[in-house]
């Protein structure tokens, strides 16, 4: 009777030890194949980061034929990493209940690339004969760049999402995600000036963390969890040691290789996308009101939204990030 009394005390110890262990299951949506811009998710997930904060988490790709934007609204995905803020925007205007809760890039990628010594300035791009664009890019910063720096419509061209053209033409400009493009041109030969539009104005924050207003309101504390490993991701993929999240997007994407991955990652430091801004005091992931209104602002002047038509404090809870989390790392890193 006494075995059994022990045995019986030792199973429930053992199933109260993996009730404790037993994370939150979370599934997060990226918005294309695992890179290097995606690193800090990826880093949190393989060293354990997630799990350390009670999390089980699944991330889930996007890609050429997966939209993940509607997964999140339709309870398929419980955070999203979203692109820059007017997806955003647009959500609360059409009454679709999603909040950003972070923000880890502080600079759009966006940018605009040339070749090298052909314009000497961002000004200068006006001048370029065709300047190969998007449908999207056409209806969102194209509209800034006109308002703001006298682009012309003329000189737009469709953008067939290869560099062939660019390629084969010295005077052609094209529009470019600043860690990719530049970096697929300079493996062809061609030396590239890349133009990032955050630099000129385009006052966006991007690769945001979305969820749903259900998710803050009913599990706040999944919430804070989940944006906080990922931040503490984001530090060591910088400033860690980053060999388990290199191995873990080479494996959710055989493409890539650790010297594309090296080169991506140079290219985002140079560039200051991540941390930089508001990131250098209140942590990775920062976000303000006023930027995000700065921004409202510049998609208003620029004929991209209609003034008035969405309710700013819908779009954002800033509650979850500015608190330094993770800089000790960064910190910790510098040190030695």
């Amino acid at each position: 009777m006494k075995k059994l009394s022990i045995s019986l005390t030792a199973l429930a110890a053992s199933l109260a030890a993996s009730a404790a262990f037993a994370g939150d299951k979370v599934v997060f949506g990226t918005n294309w194949l695992a890179q290097g811009g995606h690193g800090g998710f990826y880093q949190a997930l393989a060293d354990g980061t997630y799990e350390k904060y009670g999390l089980e988490v699944e991330i889930r790709q996007g890609g050429p034929q997966v939209n993940n934007r509607p997964m999140l609204i339709a309870g398929k995905l419980d955070f999203l990493m979203a692109g820059n803020l007017l997806l955003s925007f647009d959500n609360v205007r059409n009454g679709i209940p999603t909040t950003v809760v972070a923000a880890i890039f502080q600079k759009d990628p966006q940018a605009l690339i040339a070749h090298e010594g052909v314009y000497e300035s961002w000004e200068d791009l006006t001048t370029a004969p065709e300047i190969l664009l998007s449908k999207d890019g056409q209806f969102s910063y194209w509209k800034w760049m006109v308002e703001d720096f006298g682009f012309r419509d003329e000189q737009v061209r469709p953008y067939g999402y290869n560099l062939a053209q660019f390629l084969s033409d010295e005077k052609m400009v094209q529009q470019a995600y600043a860690t990719a493009e530049p970096l697929y041109a300079a493996a062809e030969g061609a030396d590239v000036a890349t133009y990032l539009m955050a630099d000129h104005g385009w006052n966006t924050y991007a690769t945001t963390i979305e969820t749903r207003q259900q998710m803050i309101d009913e599990n706040p504390d999944v919430v804070q969890r989940f944006v906080e490993a990922s931040i503490e991701g984001w530090y060591t993929f910088l400033y860690g040691d980053h060999t388990a999240g290199y191995e873990a997007i080479i494996a959710a994407n055989p493409e890539l290789t650790t010297e594309k991955l090296d080169a991506e990652m140079a290219q985002m430091a140079k560039l200051g996308i991540i941390d930089s801004g508001d990131a250098l005091e209140l942590g990775i992931g920062a976000m303000t009101d006023a930027r995000i209104a700065a921004f409202y602002e510049t998609a208003v002047n620029s004929g991209i939204l209609e003034e008035g038509d969405l309710d700013l404090s819908k779009v954002a809870d800033t509650s979850f990030v500015n608190k330094r989390h993770g800089i000790e790392i960064k910190t910790a890193a510098e040190g030695n």
